[in-house]
This record gives structure tokens, C-alpha cells and sequence, in this order.
């Protein structure tokens, strides 16, 4: 694409092909490594592209391992490129014109999707098949591209970054959601499965039927339990409901409150925080650090600041990990398939 030759020199490099829902966090310590390595070398930012399916875990992920000032963009496809109105090639343009501006630095992973620009906290995959498949329900996007220009228009208060060593193994994290009439059994069966940690998503605000309480209070004093909300949007409650199964109760019971984060972005958190090392308070303070409050700073957990939002010059990223700027910078685009 010419379009994306004026706007930065790209360094391309093809990490993993296959679909998305292969990848591994092994991949991403790995795509992190490579991201900072061509970054240390002088790229103004980092352009991934993968397949969809994943691409609201994989982005957040990057995002909690991701300290350096210049940004990392994800992007693909939700229309095969022999299909009528491909948006592969426009969305990989915007990808590397947010990459290489001065306006994306500090704000760590970023998600492009049919010019909006998606913080990787927020962003879920909201269709199956829409061009517009990319949302974010709780905020909407932090900005936009338009005529080639990136606009960024919302700063994120804050951002978490864990220290996760590149051969680290990361835990497995098992992802319950419960339904009407469910009795909770599968919970009894995670410590058996080798799993180290389990997000729970509840009902509404964040509950659960009276009959699982004992099964979740036997289960969150073997290995770190987050309650979330099946619902998708909001924060899980801390003190509006007292009875059995009420957030009020298991919070007493020593689960750790996801916060606004949904079910798959708190399996991340936890898988990492377990990488990282944590424990159990550790982990706590960690899902605390990314709520509307803050919270304090725990060793292996950094707080990054919106307000640290700054200025860079720009390069241009291709499609492995990127290089990109608004001067012709080097860049790098990473190419998994969907």
C-alpha cells in the first residue's frame, strides 16, 4: 500500500502464523520481547496484526506487560481480502498512522478498527461477523482517525504494568460462568485440574446462588477467586447487597472484586499476576489499581499515569511488529492468522 509508504518506514516480521485462538501468553511474552527489542532499536511503535478472535485478550494482555512510552497498535480483519468491501487494507493504514503519532504515546496497547481507536482495557469483540465487530461499552473509543489524522480525545486515569519475566510459566486460569440453576460442581473439580486461580462470573452486580457460597468459600482458600459480572458492562458491586450469595458476602469471604473489568480481561489480570508472582493481597491491590479509585502500588505491579501522556516523534510499522512514524520512522507489523 503506498498510502502506508507515506506515512512510515516499516520493518516487517512474521512471529507466529496460525489462527488466533492458538495463541499462548508464551506468544506474547515473546511478541512483547520482540516489540521492545525493535523499539530499543529506534522504532517510534509497534503495529500487530492477528486474527480477531482474540484479539480483546491478546491486546490487554500486551498492554499489562507494556512500559515503554511508544505504543502498541492491534488490528486486523473481519472481512476476508477477496470479499466485497476487504477492510483489512484500511484498518492496517490506521493502525500505522495512530502507531506513528505523537498523540498515541504513553497510552501503552491500542486496539484499530474502521477508524476508532480503542484502549485495550475496554475494547471487546461485540459481533460475530460486523466490519464494526470492535467495542468499548464502557467507555467508547478514546478516539479516532480521520483524513489520516489521529485524534485521541479520552486519556485513560491509569495503567497497570507486571513485571513478567520472558521464560515465565503462566498459570492456568479457569473462567466459570454462572447460570440459572447452576449448583456450582465444576467449581469443586478446578484445584484437581491443576488450575492455580479462577475467575467467577456472577449475576448482575456480582452474585451467585446461596447453594455455591460453600463451594466458593472452600475453593477461594485453595487459590485466588475474582468475582466478575456475566453482564459484560459496569462494575461489580462492593457494598449494596447483604444476603446469601451477595457481593457483600463474598467479598468477606476473600474473593477479589474484578472491578469493571469483564470476565475475559480479569483471566488475564489473574493469569499475569500469577506469572508475576503475586500473592494473594498482591493480586488484590492489582485489580484495585485499575478501578476508578486507583489503589496503592504493590511490588511487581507499577501504576502508570494518564497524566504522563507526552509527545514523540512518529515512524511507520508493516505487518509484524512495528516501526512508525509521521516522519518516515522504522516500524513493525505481527501477522497471525484469524
Amino acid at each position: 500500500m503506498h498510502e502506508i509508504e507515506e506515512v512510515a518506514d516499516l520493518r516487517t516480521e512474521q512471529i507466529a502464523q496460525r489462527a488466533s485462538p492458538s495463541l499462548t501468553f508464551a506468544d506474547l511474552l515473546t511478541l512483547r520481547d520482540k516489540a521492545a527489542q525493535r523499539v530499543d532499536e529506534g522504532s517510534a511503535g509497534v503495529v500487530i496484526t492477528q486474527g480477531t478472535d482474540t484479539i480483546e485478550e491478546t491486546a490487554f494482555a500486551l498492554d499489562l506487560l507494556w512500559s515503554a512510552r511508544a505504543p502498541i497498535v492491534v488490528t486486523g480483519a473481519m472481512r476476508a481480502p477477496g470479499a466485497p468491501g476487504a477492510d483489512g487494507p484500511a484498518n492496517l493504514l490506521a493502525a500505522v498512522q495512530v502507531a506513528a503519532s505523537p498523540a498515541a504515546r504513553d497510552l501503552g496497547a491500542l486496539v484499530v478498527f474502521g477508524d476508532e481507536i480503542h484502549a485495550a482495557r475496554f475494547v471487546a469483540k461485540a459481533h460475530t461477523s460486523s466490519p464494526a465487530a470492535f467495542r468499548s461499552r464502557q467507555l467508547g473509543p478514546l478516539g479516532w482517525v480521520t483524513e489520516g489524522r489521529p485524534v485521541i480525545a479520552t486519556i485513560p486515569a491509569r495503567r497497570l504494568h507486571l513485571t513478567v519475566p520472558s521464560d515465565a510459566n503462566v498459570p492456568p486460569v479457569a473462567l466459570v460462568r454462572l447460570a440459572l440453576g447452576d449448583d456450582g460442581r465444576i467449581l469443586t473439580t478446578l484445584p484437581s485440574l491443576g488450575y492455580a486461580g479462577a475467575v467467577l462470573e456472577g449475576f448482575g452486580g456480582g452474585h451467585v446462588a446461596p447453594a455455591t457460597v460453600p463451594l466458593i468459600e472452600s475453593l477461594a482458600a485453595r487459590m485466588p477467586v475474582v468475582l466478575a459480572s456475566r453482564t459484560g458492562s459496569g462494575e461489580v458491586l462492593s457494598r449494596t447487597y447483604r444476603y446469601p450469595g451477595s457481593e457483600i458476602e463474598l467479598l468477606e469471604l476473600g474473593v477479589v472484586r474484578a472491578g469493571a473489568l469483564d470476565g475475559l480481561k480479569a483471566r488475564v489480570l489473574l493469569s499475569l499476576c500469577l506469572a508475576a508472582e503475586l500473592a494473594k493481597h498482591q493480586i488484590a491491590s492489582a485489580f484495585e489499581m485499575l478501578g476508578p479509585d486507583g489503589g496503592p502500588a504493590t511490588p511487581g505491579a507499577a501504576l502508570l499515569d494518564g497524566a504522563a501522556h507526552g509527545k514523540a516523534t512518529t515512524s511507520r510499522p508493516s505487518a509484524t511488529d512495528g516501526d512508525c512514524g509521521s516522519r518516515r520512522a522504522p516500524g513493525t507489523l505481527v501477522d497471525s492468522t484469524r
